[in-house]
């Protein structure tokens, strides 16, 4: 088993964090560059990713997350935040970006970017936010692998209400919807329920199917 797959078999969603335990700021940032490296459609990256230790706003989020412990007990809570919308300021800007970190442009590089200019600020809004937040799960599955590189231990979570949180951190303002949430410490030494039990994924005959 390679060193990847023995960590991944080693981490499991985290039903308790230890309070007391913080996650060493290289270790954060590490996990956090991974994500700001990972794929993402047409290299937009069309999400941001917020990292939380702020008490007062984890404390305010807690309620709107099933009451879930991890909000508040984790070390770190990221927040992946998608794009509200898809716009031609938004393309540009990366389009831009590229060419002035690369030096220079080419004719199918702008092809590309108007492609994406005629197909996408059309769309209405949700449908542009839908296709942002499936780019943020890119994002998150990055990040669940990175974590587990780290020895640090994390939960996605899917349980809590997008609006409200987009009101705690003022995500609106920012042109941002929450997708998901994600936080990060270490496992308590006992109460978690989940921590020695086996980890169960389909077995590989009935999970991959083979083309030949």
């Amino acid at each position: 088993m390679s060193s990847l797959h023995t960590q991944l078999n080693w981490r499991y969603a985290t039903k308790k964090f230890d309070p007391t335990r913080s996650v060493p700021a290289e270790k954060v940032e590490r996990i956090v560059e991974a994500v700001r490296l990972t794929a993402s459609s047409s290299g937009l990256q069309p999400y941001q990713l917020l990292v939380v230790t702020n008490p007062a706003l984890r404390e305010a989020i807690k309620p709107h997350a099933w009451n879930q412990a991890q909000i508040t007990d984790c070390s770190h809570l990221l927040v992946f935040a998608a794009w509200d919308n898809y716009t031609t300021e938004r393309i540009n800007t990366m389009f831009d970006l590229v060419n002035e970190e690369r030096g220079f442009s080419n004719e199918g590089w702008e092809a590309y970017r108007q492609k994406l200019l005629n197909a996408y600020p059309p769309r209405d809004a949700e449908t542009n936010y839908q296709h942002a937040a499936r780019q943020a799960y890119i994002g998150l599955g990055t990040a669940l692998i990175a974590a587990a590189e780290e020895e640090v231990d994390s939960t996605p979570m899917e349980g809590f209400d997008p609006a409200k949180v987009d009101e705690i951190l003022k995500l609106r303002e920012r042109g941002l919807r929450s997708v998901i949430l994600l936080p990060l410490g270490y496992r308590a030494s006992e109460g978690d329920w989940l921590v020695n039990l086996k980890k169960v994924r389909t077995p590989r005959s009935q999970f991959v199917i083979e083309l030949k």
